[in-house]
């Protein structure tokens, strides 16, 4: 049997100035910074709900000049929001700090898209509720995104389920096994 993994538990990008891209996720994505380590130029972020120790961290190096985007390596990282609520919000903030590069419906996900400093892409996305897939369950579509449409259909729905934690609703590791 093979063993396979749970989730993707964080990500780790090098970049070529820290104190920017620390700026840019905790600015951006409301990302706290856990610690920062000068032996490794590195620092470690958690997003606001996350129960992760880190959730990206960001290792500096000096110099260095991004990749060229069609090149062998990551294309982009997702991250998964919990209503499309927050999916609209979150493309006004990249709209605002001018980190937007577009937007699209992949059927079962509504994504918007963006770049850090440094060139890396990412994706935010939500995910319909699952029983609502139905033909996108085993399809891979590039849709025009209809934010407007979402919104007056999904708005308030929540699909991130359990990986989700307000600040109010955090349990400790005792308090889980009670």
């Amino acid at each position: 049997m093979t063993v396979s993994p749970v989730r993707l538990n964080h990500a780790v990008l090098f970049v070529a100035d820290l104190e920017r891209a620390v700026h840019f996720y905790t600015e951006t994505f409301g990302m706290n910074l856990v610690v920062r380590d000068a032996r490794v130029n590195g620092a470690f972020l958690r997003l606001p709900r996350s129960e992760n120790h880190h959730d990206l961290g960001l290792f500096g190096v000096p110099g260095a000049g991004p990749q060229s985007r069609r090149s062998v390596g990551l294309y982009h990282l997702a991250w998964q929001l919990d209503t499309v609520d927050e999916l609209s919000e979150f493309r006004q903030t990249l709209l605002e700090a001018g980190a937007y590069t577009g937007e699209s419906s992949h059927g079962a996900t509504k994504s918007v898209y963006g770049v850090d400093p440094d060139g890396h892409q990412f994706e935010i996305m939500w995910m319909l509720p699952r029983d609502e897939w139905g033909v996108y369950e085993s399809t891979a579509v590039v849709e025009s995104l209809d934010l407007a449409t979402e919104l007056d259909t999904w708005s308030g729905t929540r699909t991130a389920g359990d990986i989700v934690h307000d600040e109010t609703s955090r349990a400790t590791p005792l308090d889980r096994r009670q």
